[in-house]
């Protein structure tokens, strides 16, 4: 029996806590695709660009230092950086900068476009954000440290045996927070009703009055904001590299399952894919030559895709012919 193994409530926590990480991700493609119908496929490289400028702000990086040594300028630091705070709230606002330049520059001339045009425009932005995170502050691995407790949780190892990564606890509690605050300011204020009348129909929330440049920025602001936690917390993890970018892939899984229109679809999705390729690879993966983390969420969007391809909460559309 599953429930008599001592590893498995240990698996199933390590899971949970997984899930919560990935949901995270998938919350800033749902954000985008509600308010505009875009599927952000730069969501990944904007968590990134997030962490590589945090990290930036704290060590007191030049931006552009090696592009900047070709003009006769060799200095690589302005000083010792910021504080964790102060370098996030700037970090925060270059991600709220970054926002308006991308509905100004790259959404406000494709309004009323194809959904695949914008789709396209989205995977443009990924690889522009990229070398532009590269030439900003370098591809080497960077260590982010924003102080949060790492090792094993001593208080839960010493009452049940098991081993619980702190980071992992913090990483869930600020996720946690994220997705309620979130939902409060979707569900209670009159900029979330906003948003929700743009999701529901654009013609009709611009014939109210609401400006949809206005609410695009705000959407692609508050996922920024969802993109800059998402990369502190998995940088904080496993280092601040480019390959962070792939953690964009993860989630799309995720919304496969919870649909991608749900808060609450990405969060459930998020916390499936979690335990369920955790639980997979300990009892089946040896069974099978292991490594189905790789692959395990894939297959089960797959059977999703195939019986219920709006996921789990998902809106199902119906088209007449």
């Amino acid at each position: 029996m599953f429930f008599l193994d001592p590893f498995f409530y240990e698996i199933l926590i390590s899971g949970l806590l997984a899930g919560v990480m990935y949901a995270l991700v998938a919350l800033g493609f749902v954000l985008i695709f509600k308010a505009s119908g875009i599927f952000n496929f730069a969501q990944g490289v904007l968590a990134l660009f997030a962490a590589l400028t945090l990290v930036g702000f704290q060590t007191g990086q030049i931006p552009f230092a090696h592009l900047l040594s070709l003009f006769g300028l060799h200095a690589t630091h302005w000083g010792a950086g910021f504080p964790t705070i102060v370098a996030l709230l700037f970090s925060l606002g270059v991600m709220v900068l970054l926002a308006w330049l991308i509905v100004q520059i790259v959404l406000k001339p494709l309004v009323n476009q194809e959904g695949i045009i914008l789709f396209m425009a989205t995977i443009g932005l990924a690889y522009v954000l990229e070398g532009v995170g590269d030439l900003m502050w370098g591809a080497n691995v960077k260590e982010l440290n924003i102080g949060l407790p790492e090792g094993p949780s001593e208080i839960i190892l010493d009452a049940t045996d098991m081993f619980i990564d702190k980071l992992e606890i913090s990483a869930a509690i600020v996720a946690i927070v994220l997705v309620v605050s979130l939902t409060l300011f979707s569900q209670y204020t009159k900029m979330g009703r906003a948003l929700r009348a743009v999701a529901d129909d654009h013609q009709a929330a611009l014939s109210v009055g609401i400006s949809l440049e206005t609410i695009w920025w705000i959407v692609w602001s508050v996922s920024g904001l969802v993109a800059l936690v998402a990369g502190v917390m998995w940088g904080a993890k496993s280092g601040v590299q480019f390959s962070l970018s792939l953690i964009a892939l993860k989630a799309l899984p995720v919304l496969m399952l919870g649909g991608f229109t749900s808060i609450p679809g990405a969060i459930v999705g998020g916390l499936i894919i979690g335990v369920g390729e955790k639980l997979f690879e300990f009892y089946i993966g040896p069974l099978i030559g292991g490594a189905t983390e790789n692959w395990f969420a894939y297959m089960l969007a797959l059977l999703f895709l195939l019986f219920r391809p709006q996921g789990l909460f998902g809106e199902k559309i119906i088209e007449r012919v």
